[in-house]
């Protein structure tokens, strides 16, 4: 069951977002495009509170209620700064706004990028990692949430990983081929 909830919140994230934008920029109405945008949170609240509940149900933790928590995580720290590209392509591609800005490539400027996107992606481990030990006080039986507990252990490893490639521009940063 929660897998398939997963999927379809980002499934409604999406659809939130792209009806947003054509309610915006296709049809011409900017405040009712951006209540569709800001209705996108909601779909995190309904994948929080069915996880609840089915955790509530007595429910093992599996590592999809960890997935659960992960695409909390992520859709909040990410999730204005994807719905903030999408509504720039969308205005360039189909209401003649301007170009799409560009992330620096090289130097300084795009270590600085990368060490950005570090930080916003500790913001959704911590966030993540906040609901999983939640669930895991929440359940309160060891045997049942440690697949939980393996899921913040994973996603530490990753956030490390992507801290060490992310740092590493700083002090090599990217520089540009001569052509």
């Amino acid at each position: 069951m929660i897998i398939t909830l997963i999927i379809a919140c980002e499934i409604g994230f999406w659809v939130f977002v792209l009806s947003g934008l054509v309610t915006r920029y296709i049809f011409k109405h900017k405040k009712l495009g951006t209540f569709l945008l800001l209705l996108t949170p909601v779909v995190d609240i309904v994948l929080l509170i069915a996880t609840v509940i089915d955790l509530r149900n007595g429910a093992a933790a599996s590592s999809f209620h960890g997935l659960a928590a992960i695409y909390i995580g992520v859709s909040i720290s990410f999730g204005r700064k994807m719905i903030h590209w999408a509504d720039e392509q969308f205005a360039y591609h189909f209401a003649h706004g301007p170009v799409p800005s560009q992330p620096p490539k090289y130097g300084m400027e795009h270590a600085r990028h990368e060490r950005k996107g570090w930080y916003i992606h500790m913001r959704a481990w911590i966030i993540g990692s906040l609901l999983l030990y939640g669930m895991v006080l929440f359940v309160n039986d060891s045997d049942k949430t440690a697949n939980l507990v393996q899921t913040i252990r994973f996603w530490e490893m990753i956030l490390l990983i992507d801290f060490f490639i992310s740092f590493s521009y700083t002090l090599w940063p990217r520089k540009q081929k001569n052509s």
